[in-house]
């Protein structure tokens, strides 16, 4: 009886009135698929002797196409309209670029100073952490 009130009373609270778990739970779902291509395209790129500094652009760019249209489509949409259009895609750039080239200072910095094989194990985290700060951005800023 007491956890079934907890349980109700928790699915009052405004987090879950907001969506903001409902939203955070499908960005983390999104996200893995994003992060896996952008890892797989940087992979395949750096291995073939691509530098690693543009094979981590042409990865997030990649991912970011892909995560921009799943998140517009699902993680942010309202009433099960998408926010996508190209004012969004212009306000998901402005946060994107400056993502990116911390994303590439890093994972480059790592390639140089640890190698290539610990820069492809240090992506996934880099990539990690700044999605922390994207979920955020992108929640109050692109999908709004």
């Amino acid at each position: 009886m007491i956890h079934r009130l907890l349980r109700h009373r928790l699915l009052r609270h405004p987090l879950f009135q907001r969506g903001l778990l409902r939203e955070g739970g499908s960005f983390v779902v999104v996200g893995v698929a994003q992060l896996l291509i952008d890892w797989l395209v940087f992979v395949a790129l750096t291995a073939a002797g691509v530098p690693a500094a543009p094979g981590n652009l042409a990865g997030r760019i990649c991912g970011a196409l892909l995560g921009f249209w799943l998140n517009g489509r699902v993680t942010f949409a309202q009433a099960g309209v998408a926010r996508l259009g190209w004012p969004r895609f212009g306000r998901f750039l402005l946060v994107w670029i400056p993502l990116t080239a911390i994303s590439t200072l890093l994972v480059s910095g790592a390639a140089s100073a640890l190698g290539l094989h610990l820069a492809w194990l240090a992506k996934p985290l880099v990539e990690g952490v700044l999605a922390v700060v994207a979920f955020f951005l992108w929640r109050h800023l692109v999908y709004r």
